[in-house]
């Protein structure tokens, strides 16, 4: 049984590739920023208190709080 990653659950140092979205509303914030499927996705650190993460995509670091990396999916 395959499980679903999402970005959430990487560990920092981490790369993955975009697969999809679990949210069509959030999604189209994430699509706006540059998370666009297939694109690789860089896990850098989470903040002191566990949220929010930073994240580098298309060239940019990112910060997204933890409820917002959950919905961007992830390949294994």
């Amino acid at each position: 049984m395959k499980t679903t990653k999402s970005v959430a659950d990487m560990i920092p140092g981490e790369t993955a590739v975009i697969s999809g979205f679990t949210d069509e509303e959030i999604s189209i914030k994430l699509l706006e920023m540059g998370f666009l499927p297939g694109t690789a996705v860089r896990f850098n650190f989470t903040a002191p208190l566990g949220d929010p993460v930073c994240v580098s995509v298309s060239g940019f670091d990112l910060s997204l709080r933890i409820s917002e990396a959950s919905t961007i999916t992830i390949l294994n």
